[in-house]
């Protein structure tokens, strides 16, 4: 399941990730990405973290965010390696406990997937900077859940909102809320004559089939 809360929030969130190049959209010279897929977009929301002002902001949305649903009696886990830095400043932020999760576990020392002390008995958000099919950011949550994790749900700076996504997350059973999501980035981007109507439109057909976007 996947919410906004706060849809000015949501606008706010979008335009300053296009702002700052954190996103960029070109279908004309599309990016190729690990899948295969080529996508007119890219996103890479670590660069927030340069930037004070936004990253303060956004953290202090996500933490407000993850009050508001769950409570503070948490824990944070943030997903390496994207989201270990905004993860970092929302927990603190919080002035909750903080771990994070590797992708696998380490090759070497204590063969550690899980960075950090996973309290018992006190319950977990996950933090993620991006949702794409939300294999990585599930990988996560059963890597938690595994070593008796209780995660309550999943808390990302930003979603593409593909349908692929929808459907793990509800096999995983685990809520997904979003700062932000690639319906309102289409429309800050127009908006801010970022893009216009005819590319709106050649982007928004990607969202629906990435798989077969620009083929032929």
């Amino acid at each position: 399941m996947r919410m906004i809360h706060d849809l000015d929030t949501a606008k706010k969130t979008a335009t300053f990730l296009l702002q700052i190049k954190a996103i960029k959209l070109n279908p004309k010279n599309p990016f190729t990405w690990a899948s295969g897929w080529k996508s007119p977009i890219y996103c890479d929301n670590r660069i927030t973290l340069s930037f004070p002002e936004i990253r303060n902001y956004l953290s202090q949305q996500l933490a407000h965010q993850i009050e508001a649903l769950y409570g503070t009696d948490i824990q944070i886990a943030g997903v390496a390696t994207g989201a270990i830095g905004i993860g970092m400043l929302v927990a603190d932020r919080m002035d909750v406990p903080f771990l994070y999760v590797r992708p696998e576990p380490k090759k070497h020392g204590r063969q550690n997937q899980i960075e950090g002390s996973l309290i018992p008995n006190k319950k977990i958000v996950v933090v993620e900077d991006l949702i794409s099919t939300g294999k990585s950011s599930l990988n996560a949550v059963a890597a938690l859940r595994e070593n008796q994790g209780d995660v309550l749900g999943m808390m990302a700076l930003f979603t593409y909102g593909f349908e692929i996504a929808t459907q793990q997350f509800e096999q995983a059973q685990l809520s997904l809320h979003t700062l932000s999501d690639y319906n309102t980035l289409l429309d800050a981007a127009l908006q801010t004559n970022y893009i216009d109507t005819q590319t709106a439109e050649n982007l928004s057909h990607w969202r629906t089939d990435p798989a077969s976007w620009n083929k032929g």
